[in-house]
């Protein structure tokens, strides 16, 4: 028997992403759009990362009777006192797309010398127990002097990660998952499911 979860978001690459990891161990997740559920816009003022993937859970736990994960993330770039960090999204809306938001930080980190960068990643776990439950992972790395590569998405072209030793952009799906901040976090919930739930393999 399948376990099933809804992941809040219509971010059809976060989906994929996520799917790709928890599916060979019986979980299925469900997107917004698969059960059809509405979420109004949801403010995401928290002042962390895992304040803000817990009003996501929570907006979407009060629609459906699943287990709810969300989770939030940011890029943090040591030289440049942390941007885009809780704003990475919006950032990169506000210049147009995350294009634009690449070229805007390489041109940023031109006359820089630390290029130092994290990824983190917040997933709050609702509707399974009594309390939320957080999984966090962070993945260190540093910003490329150019973009590079044809996988991912987002900050992925420039984010070069020390684990991997290539960019995000450069690994597969497998590979990126291993060693990515969202693979850290989802491999930590996996952890806990496995543990609570004896279907989970």
């Amino acid at each position: 028997m399948n376990f099933e979860i809804v992941l809040a978001t219509n971010n059809k690459h976060k989906l994929q992403e996520v799917r790709s990891f928890l599916s060979p161990h019986k979980i299925v997740v469900y997107g917004l759009n698969d059960l059809n559920l509405k979420v109004e816009d949801v403010e995401e003022n928290a002042s962390t990362y895992q304040g803000n993937a817990l009003i996501k859970a929570q907006a979407v736990a009060k629609l459906t009777s699943f287990p709810v994960i969300a989770d939030d993330s940011g890029l943090e770039i040591e030289a440049l006192d942390n941007i885009p960090g809780l704003k990475s999204a919006r950032f990169a809306s506000s210049l147009g797309g995350h294009d634009n938001a690449i070229k805007e930080i390489l041109k940023r980190l031109e006359d820089k010398n630390n290029r130092k960068a994290r990824f983190i990643c917040d997933i709050v776990l609702v509707n399974d127990g009594d309390k939320p439950l957080l999984f966090e992972g962070i993945a260190e790395g540093e910003i490329t002097k150019e973009r590079d590569g044809n996988g991912g998405f987002g900050y992925d072209p420039i984010f070069y990660s020390y684990d991997a030793k290539k960019r995000f952009s450069e690994l597969s799906e497998e590979e990126k998952n291993r060693v990515s901040h969202r693979g850290k976090a989802l491999y930590k919930l996996l952890t806990y499911l496995r543990i609570t739930h004896q279907s989970i393999k």
